[in-house]
């Protein structure tokens, strides 16, 4: 069983009458961890919830019983040491298998969950700490991880407290399952001042942008329904199925993937936790545990086609989905071959929704098209001055919010009411992708409207990879943006003025990409170093990226030619 029929139908005949009616229904007070964990372990306790396994052999499935008792002890835990409605927590767990059940205390509780990834340094853990208020910080007990947090704590003012999984307790730290296996099992709903509503803050992401540091995208208590379409209709996974989507829980792809909309439609989630990637070794695992439906950015996708995946059955595998940057239709044409003809089906979205474009369950897939808009946003392709653009011509995607917010939109940023406005005004909220609407319906992404860079899934915001560039003292002036690359996409570019003394060569760029690693989330680092004698600008002192990208655009252009 499962609850969609709960929120909207699951019994659409066709795209036309998916598009023509669908709608999400959101009840008075919703709460995932209430009105769905509680619910499935009420219904059908045993109902498979997780199927968990790393790469050291370790295993451990869970159901919805499982989930309910583990989030009530740990909503109890958190509660004794002051976690209350609107405490914010930072989860840096990657894909460990507490992360599920302790989402959905935070979520009983009423706590605000801030998901994290590990490959943060202690100078983006102080600035996040900082900026959400961040009240606790639940961690892995992976030593460089513990070790980051530690030293966040000098480049910070703000007390936090520090939890870790693990059997050893760094000093400064409390022990996750010490505190949680003495806490009571019997967790009761909140009323009064502490209970939940819709419009209560539930969950905040950050996000990457082009000036700044990272914004945060605060999500409210109806998202997770937001994600029913997501899941049910674009993953298209089954009930009592097996899905699952490449991302680490740090990510929005977490949410989108990982745990709201899937557990509605009833799929269990496998999650494979490694350390680092081999597409054999992920191609063997979806195939031993028969994985129904799959999702993962076309980067996964490029790096299995190369793999010999002949001697792998695929037969259990029924969907497989792509999004977070376009599809090559040749990946797209290789994968259905190889899996016995399972089509990729595109989506587009980002950390401010949920799914807002798809390839859905009933159309024919164009590879390189992101699909038709989902029904539950109204899409609107306008122009520089505000006005639609008619087919076949670009136009920045835009979601009109003139009638209300669609289940699934953020809220806005975190105390950051101008960065909000920003992008949401006059009735619209402005994604900053520019796309163009073929005479099908069907959409096609073109580039960002600024200049944030899709490199392997991961959004990149050339601000953050600059500020530590220019910590270096051979860089004097630099700009950072994306090129085109094959197997990422596109990879991070550093083009570099040097500062006097310093001349250009490859142990200096070496130097340079080793610098960034250490002192920001390794994926940010530049792939690629260009030492220059200066950057193109406005004739107000603008660094002018668009004029690398373009020269970059035609250079990789002509080699592809040649």
């Amino acid at each position: 069983m499962n609850l969609i029929d709960r929120f909207t139908r699951a019994d659409y005949a066709d795209m036309a009458d998916f598009a023509a009616n669908c709608h999400i229904h959101v009840p008075e007070n919703f709460n995932f961890g209430y009105d769905v964990v509680d619910e499935y372990a009420r219904l059908c306790p045993q109902k498979r919830a997780l199927v968990w396994l790393n790469d050291k052999g370790d295993e451990k499935i869970l159901d919805f019983g499982d989930i309910k008792r583990l989030s009530d002890q740990t909503a109890n835990m958190l509660a004794a040491l002051g976690v209350h409605k609107g405490t914010k927590v930072m989860l840096i767990l990657m894909q460990r298998y507490e992360y599920w059940y302790i989402s959905i205390a935070l979520h009983k509780i009423g706590a605000v969950l801030i998901p994290a990834t590990y490959q943060l340094a202690a100078k983006d853990i102080a600035y996040r700490i900082d900026a959400a208020h961040v009240d606790m910080v639940i961690s892995v007990g992976d030593a460089h991880v513990v070790q980051e947090i530690n030293l966040s704590t000098e480049k910070t003012s703000r007390p936090f407290q520090r939890i870790c999984l693990g059997d050893a307790t760094p000093e400064g730290w409390l022990n996750f399952h010490a505190l949680a296996d003495q806490a009571s099992t019997q967790w009761t709903r909140p009323t009064g001042i502490e209970a939940t509503h819709n419009k209560d803050m539930m969950l905040m992401y950050f996000t990457s942008g082009t000036s700044g540091y990272p914004k945060m995208a605060v999500h409210d208590f109806t998202y997770p329904l937001g994600h029913i379409v997501t899941a049910a209709f674009w993953q298209n996974v089954q009930d009592d199925g097996l899905h699952l989507t490449v991302a680490d829980t740090g990510w929005a792809k977490s949410s989108w993937g990982k745990i709201y909309g899937q557990w509605i439609a009833g799929t269990a989630l496998f999650v494979y936790d490694y350390e680092r990637f081999h597409a054999q070794d992920l191609a063997e695992k979806i195939t031993t545990w028969g994985v129904t439906t799959f999702c993962a950015p076309a980067t996964v996708y490029r790096f299995m086609i190369k793999e010999d995946l002949s001697a792998y059955d695929f037969s259990k595998l029924c969907y497989a989905v792509v999004a977070g940057e376009p599809l090559n239709p040749e990946v797209q044409a290789q994968f259905t071959a190889v899996t016995g003809g399972i089509r990729l089906m595109e989506g587009y979205g980002q950390t401010e929704s949920t799914i807002i474009v798809g390839t859905f369950r009933w159309m024919q897939p164009k590879p390189g098209s992101m699909g038709r808009p989902n029904p539950n946003y109204t899409i609107a392709l306008l122009d520089e001055d505000g006005q639609p653009v008619p087919y076949g011509e670009e136009g920045e995607l835009c979601i009109d919010t003139r009638h209300g917010k669609p289940v699934g939109l953020f809220t806005g940023y975190y105390e950051s009411p101008e960065k909000t406005q920003e992008l949401w005004h006059d009735g619209y909220y402005h994604t900053g992708d520019v796309v163009w609407r073929d005479e099908d319906g069907f959409l096609w992404f073109v580039g960002r409207a600024d200049d944030v860079i899709k490199s392997s899934g991961y959004r990149i915001g050339p601000f953050e990879v600059e500020n530590v560039l220019m910590e270096h003292p051979a860089v004097l002036e630099c700009a950072v943006t994306g090129v085109p690359d094959p197997i990422r996409g596109q990879a991070v570019k550093g083009t570099i003025v040097l500062a006097p003394g310093y001349s250009p060569s490859e142990a200096l760029a070496k130097e340079l990409q080793v610098y960034v690693k250490g002192n920001t989330a390794p994926y940010k680092y530049p792939r690629v170093i260009e030492f220059v004698e200066q950057l193109p600008k406005t004739t107000s002192g603008k660094i002018r990226r668009k004029d690398i990208v373009k020269a970059d655009r035609e250079k990789y252009a002509q080699q592809n030619k040649g």
